[in-house]
């Protein structure tokens, strides 16, 4: 009889083998206490965060706090229900109201997570009979939502603007498609050319999709993202997003000023069918993001940390995923998985947490140390990352 496990035995095996070196375990790492956006207690010792995706640093913003604990009170831990029946309370209203004044968009749309909206709206904008055409390095939460709709897929090369566009005149003029693309791709940190792009998809008679969550609340003038800084956000057709990274909480969105939206939440079996955010996530995340709607300040700052440690560790000899900073996130190029988690565990003992990243989530097979900057990072704690890698990187024989 076939054993269902078998087919993750070779997963299982490259586990084991980078356990029997004697590194720590880089995918169960426990975090002891978070003494604030930046740091953690981490095996016991004082901890720099640099892989949380705490882009704006609000996790810990007061007022949040405060809104969180309010709403916890007045309405309880749960709703115990979906959008559509009584998991709607005036808090869920509110942060899609607090969205379509961020956006300064008609229609806003909330999930339970990130990758549920990506689920839910691909897969229900696009079915059968249509085609999406998508970036090869997407997220799993695109591609998922695309299988889901059974809509054709059209993959093309990363951030290849020619390739997209022989793509899409390959289909069918009167078929319905649908483009996605992401402002920030969260493995090297580096952005879309959305002004080309976009231009090429409305040539076509495509509609667009653009997945903002490692932009959102940072890029942009006002923090719409990508698209904003592009000046092409008033022509795309959707913008996805998450609270899980500059909002600080937990949830997913979509804005449109598509004037059919609205049937979505009558449509779209991952909103339908999953019970809503508890009240005092909904209330952090309106309270959050009506404070990034005010953070010039916070934004320009975040831009120098990015620039600072970019231009650092190329000084000190790192390969990096991009040749200049273009996000919040800096890709450090590893040779292979084992020395990678060696860096990683050897940054940790130093007291610097970053994410190891490997494939299938990595693009072309590659391994990396994934860093996320936070705009609470202050220019002294950089400095002290950048001797921490140093440090590192000559034990372990990187650099």
């Amino acid at each position: 009889m076939s054993d269902l496990f078998s087919k993750f035995d070779p997963i299982i095996d490259i586990r084991a083998n980078l356990l029997a070196t004697g590194v720590t375990d880089p995918f169960s790492l426990v975090m002891e206490k978070v003494l604030s956006p930046t740091e953690a207690i981490c095996n016991g010792r004082e901890t720099i965060l640099l892989g949380t995706y705490n882009y704006m640093g609000m996790t810990f913003d007061p007022d949040v706090i405060a809104a969180g604990k309010q709403a916890l009170d007045d309405f309880g831990s749960g709703t115990t229900g979906s959008r559509v029946l009584n998991g709607t309370y005036a808090g869920h209203r509110a942060v899609e109201d607090a969205l379509k004044q961020f956006y300064d968009c008609q229609h806003a749309m909330v999930f339970s997570t990130g990758y549920q909206a990506n689920l839910g709206i691909i897969s229900t904008i696009a079915g059968k009979g249509d085609y999406i055409i998508l970036d090869i390095d997407s997220h799993a939460s695109i591609w998922d939502g695309c299988a889901m709709g059974k809509a054709e897929t059209v993959p093309f090369k990363h951030n290849d603007i020619e390739a997209m566009d022989k793509r899409l005149g390959r289909l069918p003029a009167e078929a319905g498609k649908l483009v996605v693309l992401e402002g920030v791709y969260s493995m090297l940190g580096d952005i879309a050319p959305l002004k080309e792009m976009v231009a090429i998809a409305k040539k076509h008679g495509a509609m667009v999709l653009v997945d903002e969550a490692h932009s959102m609340g940072f890029i942009g003038e006002h923090g719409r993202g990508v698209a904003e800084a592009a000046g092409v956000i008033d022509d795309v057709d959707f913008i996805i997003g998450t609270f899980s990274k500059s909002v600080g909480t937990v949830g997913g969105f979509c804005v449109s000023n598509h004037p059919k939206f609205e049937v979505l939440r009558l449509v779209c079996r991952p909103y339908v069918f999953t019970a809503s955010l508890p009240p005092s996530v909904v209330a952090t995340a309106a309270t959050s993001i009506r404070k990034l709607m005010h953070g010039s300040n916070k934004r320009a700052h975040l831009w120098e940390n990015s620039k600072r440690l970019h231009a650092g560790l190329r000084e000190l000899g790192f390969q990096l995923g991009t040749q200049t900073p273009q996000s919040a996130i800096i890709a450090v190029i590893m040779p292979d998985l084992e020395p990678g988690a060696m860096m990683w565990e050897a940054l940790l003992q130093e007291g610097l947490y970053v994410n190891l990243a490997r494939p299938p989530a990595t693009p072309a097979g590659m391994t990396l140390l994934r860093c996320s900057l936070c705009a609470e990072h202050s220019s002294e704690q950089v400095e002290e990352i950048l001797h921490r890698f140093e440090r590192a990187g000559k034990k372990v024989g990187i650099i």
